[in-house]
């Protein structure tokens, strides 16, 4: 975390919890002088999964293609400077405090909440640092996320979306869709990644009611993935593209999505020999990451693995094991898992279950986090292979025995946040 004076400043002024309104957003900006009128051109992501490794893909192959690239995520794994890149760096500690604490005094202890709060400070930050564009993750759903005050972006961006956050977003498919969609603008280009049917009729529907014009995969454009990499193929582009410096195929998917939004960026040209570098170089942490050297590292041989990975929903299971059948050549593996109590292990657990020899539930230090037992009690309704073994640290020990190859800790980004921590781990 950055120094503890720069969240502090927080502690009397944020009474409001999540709640998905634009009002307060829009009154904070107003009286901040609106700063995301003045802030460089945007492309705005939003969608269940893969909404990270994106931006992360794109920022690559814009910073390898020359441009200055501003880059609002969320969350953050160790500590929150993470959610925010100025032109390729993270943001420090000290402007952290000086943006945090403009914009509290300018809201005047009205309520707020800490996403709105800590969005206008990023906004504030972009407008007044130079960089040629801003890459803005959604932080939950669409249409009434604070992030969507953006009136232009430059592109959308809208990821794969699938049932998360029901209680916030509403229930089913169609619904959820329905607030992502919220980040179409009239007249915007949008990207569309590969959808679900139900999905894809959703978005479809919502850009002719506002003229917002679609690159949907299958239709404009679509990739298709070989030993050496994957052909991409566009109304206006072709591009053989390498094997991405992020692993399992998912990732190859999300590569294609940024090649695609690159066809729509005509004011950001970037080389076919930019576009190679930045898919290979792209770093995203904790998505399906092998641990370096580090504490918890030695409570394992050397010849054993230890991987992070953030993924807590049923995509993200489907995408984690294509993961492990593709990087582990049918190894046995062992699963220690950590997650909240809004999300359902059970629909998680199902697409791992035939890789995965034990799996070891632990307490998710986080607020709302299931406790070990009550994620043991879900995961063996689910058919899994449990064994309790109490801290994460003895998980991994006990994991780690019989010289098992590769070991994997999913369910969480707040639990891939705290491995990566306690392993010493750099994020920048």
């Amino acid at each position: 975390m950055p120094s503890h004076s720069v969240l502090e400043i927080f502690d009397e002024t944020l009474p409001v919890s999540i709640d998905l309104n634009l009002a307060r957003m829009a009154r904070l900006l107003r009286a901040l002088g609106s700063p995301q009128r003045y802030m460089p051109p945007a492309v705005h992501v939003a969608g269940t999964n893969g909404k990270g490794s994106v931006i992360s893909f794109l920022r690559s192959m814009l910073e390898e293609g020359g441009y200055k690239v501003h880059v609002y995520t969320s969350p953050h794994l160790v500590r929150y400077n993470e959610r925010i890149r100025l032109g390729g760096r993270l943001i420090e500690d000290e402007e952290l405090q000086r943006f945090l604490k403009i914009c509290t005094r300018v809201n005047q202890g009205r309520p707020i909440t800490f996403f709105e709060i800590t969005t206008a400070a990023a906004f504030l930050a972009f407008s007044q640092t130079p960089a040629d564009i801003c890459l803005i993750e959604t932080g939950l759903g669409g249409r009434l996320d604070a992030t969507n005050l953006i009136k232009w972006p430059e592109v959308s961006i809208l990821t794969p979306i699938s049932i998360d956050h029901e209680f916030y977003l509403g229930q089913g498919i169609k619904r959820i869709a329905k607030e992502k969609a919220g980040i179409l603008k009239r007249g915007r280009p949008a990207i569309v990644s590969k959808q679900r049917p139900e999905s894809s009729r959703v978005l479809e529907r919502a850009a002719r009611k506002i003229g917002a014009p679609l690159w949907r995969y299958g239709c404009e454009w679509q990739v298709s993935h070989r030993k050496f990499g994957s052909v991409f193929q566009s109304l206006s582009s072709r591009r053989l593209l390498p094997l991405p410096g992020l692993l399992g195929l998912h990732q190859r998917d999300n590569a294609a999505v940024a090649v695609a939004a690159l066809d729509l960026l005509d004011r950001f040209p970037v080389s076919a020999s930019a576009v190679r570098q930045g898919i290979c170089r792209a770093k995203w942490p904790a998505r399906f990451q092998v641990l370096g050297p580090g504490s918890l590292k030695k409570l394992v041989g050397q010849s054993t693995n230890i991987w992070v990975d953030g993924g807590h929903n049923a995509s993200a299971g489907e995408a984690l094991a294509d993961a492990i059948r593709l990087n582990f050549g049918g190894d046995p593996v062992r699963i220690i898992l950590g997650m909240l109590q809004t999300k359902s292990p059970a629909e998680f657990i199902a697409p791992l279950l035939p890789c995965v020899e034990k799996v070891y539930p632990i307490t998710l230090d986080a607020e709302a986090g299931l406790t070990e037992a009550a994620l043991a009690t879900q995961l063996r309704e689910a058919g899994a292979p449990v064994l309790c073994s109490g801290s994460l640290e003895a998980a991994v020990q006990h994991a780690g025995a019989e010289g098992v190859k590769n070991i994997v800790v999913c369910g969480s980004l707040y639990l891939a946040g705290q491995v990566l921590s306690m392993n010493g781990e750099l994020i920048g």
